[in-house]
């Protein structure tokens, strides 16, 4: 493998400890403190365990992350672009001591490593956010995100991995860095493209991948990003089962498919430059990342990532410590009357150029249309069929939100008694009092909470929803964000539609059956929706209801209609 591309710092690291080694710390961690990592440091664990992160042998100190942060630079001077810690909640650090081990589990409980803590510290998480997103690019919502789910303590210190995270799927396309650079030394490759991407890919996809790496003179790894679904994805085995489909059709030997179990931040150039780094330890030479078709990859909640250009320029100007070359990606839109894919740049006036965009996609899916053969291969839009039946087909959620005593509760109840009535799905019930009594019980109101309640109302939603029923929530869910959450949990599982309940204020104030709003009125009640705490009017409703203006039947059918309208219902189930 010596004419390889060599590993970033030089060396692949490996972290995993000898069968025997992992055996004695399973004995002696049962009295170890343990920190349950999200999928998102899992994926970062895996990276490192199997030296996708190399040079790093853990996750970083104070030294490394002030170091990266402030010049790019490990404390060894090693180039590194983007911080890498472990971060924890102030009660999980609060059970770990400096010089003593803790269990690394996964969700299920499993031990995936051991770290012996040498460091527990508070990074600057001011100085993190401008490394990932840049100093002008501070107001983007992915920025707000980062600060919200960010933990305020990091850990670190020799981490011994026992095994890889435990995957279940696609096995045998899960080659560490290791297996892959072995792979490509059999098959006598020495230049190798890495094509990064996280959606499915169609001809325009296939055709600029192949081109890229025939103008390097390199073979291709197809190399989607497996680790956490960006906003709207597809599922990575629809997604993954759509590459397979493509593969086969690129020239025999030129191209294979491996996965990469990578967590994306959604940050700017300098992310870019940690992909590259990435690839790299995986034995690459270049790599291209997927355009979302307006000049910007890695698209996060409608803003996007970095932007092409911005990275091709990070990557360039540090291309003699990086050592791997960023090749642009360009778009290609198939002309009909040559027939073929082209350069969208270099289309003539005489050409007849045809595109579509993924949402174009997605309402052929939802509606039963054709998707022609020029834009994606059969076995593709199989696939896509499959995992994305009509809507007719589809699981939904109807997620009605409003102040106490606008008539959520009311359209709920008898939107669900309709939806029974016309046959064909189940129908389950989330109202917000219920959730509260059976699911919630323990939560108080405060905004923490309230976002804590209406996220375990989307994920029961989003199951529901995948499983092909219907789901219909009644929580007040006064805040935008969370209910933009909610909604991006539920669209990849089937449809949601957002119905505010629009009742004004003193009508429902007027109503309080409960006597809610007196005792808020009088201070006995504190943060109570509308009086003492804030509603946020969503801007992106599909449906608008105001029960002052219509009947509880007249508003049920409003909903009716509108998932008519949508393809949810047939016109004879809405009548």
């Amino acid at each position: 493998m010596d004419h390889l591309i060599k590993p970033h710092g030089g060396a692949l690291v490996n972290l995993l400890v000898e069968p025997e080694r992992a055996a004695e710390i399973r004995g002696l961690s049962r009295e170890w403190p343990s920190v349950d990592l999200d999928r998102r440091q899992l994926c970062d664990l895996e990276l490192l365990l199997n030296g996708g992160l190399s040079p790093l042998e853990g996750f970083m100190g104070a030294a490394d992350f002030a170091g990266v942060c402030s010049r790019m630079r490990l404390a060894d001077g090693v180039f590194w672009p983007l911080p890498l810690t472990l971060d924890v909640d102030e009660a999980t650090a609060a059970r770990l001591t400096v010089g003593e081990p803790a269990a690394l589990r996964d969700g299920e409980g499993v031990m995936i490593a051991a770290l012996t803590v040498e460091e527990i510290f508070r990074p600057d998480r001011e100085a993190e956010a401008a490394a990932l997103f840049g100093a002008d690019d501070r107001n983007r919502d992915s920025v707000a995100r980062f600060f919200h789910r960010t933990p305020p303590v990091a850990i670190a210190g020799r981490i011994e991995g026992l095994q890889p995270p435990v995957h279940y799927d696609f096995r045998e396309l899960r080659l560490t860095p290791l297996e892959l650079r072995r792979k490509f030394a059999r098959l006598g490759w020495r230049k190798v493209l890495a094509y990064q991407t996280h959606r499915i890919m169609h001809r325009a996809q296939q055709v600029a991948s192949l081109t890229a790496a025939q103008e390097a003179g390199a073979s291709l790894l197809i190399h989607p990003v497996v680790g956490l679904n960006q906003p709207g994805d597809v599922d990575h085995y629809a997604r993954v089962r759509c590459y397979q489909e493509i593969v086969p059709h690129y020239p025999a030997f030129l191209a294979r498919l491996n996965l990469l179990p990578l967590a994306v931040r959604g940050g700017g150039p300098s992310e870019a430059m940690l992909h590259a780094i990435i690839h790299k330890n995986h034995g690459c030479t270049h790599f291209m990342v997927e355009q979302n078709g307006e000049g910007s990859v890695l698209e996060v909640r409608g803003a996007p990532g970095y932007g092409d250009a911005r990275a091709r320029e990070a990557v360039s100007a540090h291309a003699a410590e990086l050592g791997i070359e960023m090749v642009p990606a360009e778009e290609f839109v198939y002309a009909e009357n040559r027939k073929r894919h082209i350069r969208a740049a270099g289309a003539e006036t005489d050409d007849r150029v045809l595109k579509m965009t993924g949402e174009d996609v997605r309402n052929r899916l939802a509606d039963g249309r054709e998707i022609p053969d020029w834009f994606s291969l059969p076995g593709v839009v199989r696939e896509l069929r499959r995992r994305l039946p009509g809507r007719n087909l589809q699981g939904f959620t109807v997620f009605c939100t409003g102040l106490s005593g606008s008539g959520k509760s009311t359209i709920a109840n008898g939107l669900r008694v309709k939806l029974l009535e016309l046959g064909g799905r189940g129908v389950t019930l989330l109202d917000g009092d219920l959730v509260r009594k059976n699911l919630s019980s323990e939560l108080g109101f405060s905004k923490e909470h309230r976002d804590l309640n209406i996220r375990r109302i989307g994920f029961v939603a989003s199951e529901i929803t995948r499983g092909g029923g219907v789901a219909i929530c009644a929580p007040i869910a006064p805040y935008d964000s969370v209910r933009h959450e909610v909604r991006e949990m539920v669209r990849p599982c089937g449809g949601f539609i957002l119905v505010h309940v629009s009742t004004p204020l003193e009508v429902c104030e007027a109503r309080d059956r409960k006597g809610m709003y007196a005792k808020a009125r009088a201070g006995i009640i504190k943060e109570f929706t509308g009086i003492s705490d804030p509603y946020e009017v969503p801007v992106d409703a599909d449906v608008r209801i105001d029960t002052a203006q219509v009947t509880p039947d007249e508003a049920v059918r409003e909903v009716l209609l509108y998932l008519e309208r949508e393809g949810y219902i047939s016109a004879a189930e809405a009548e």
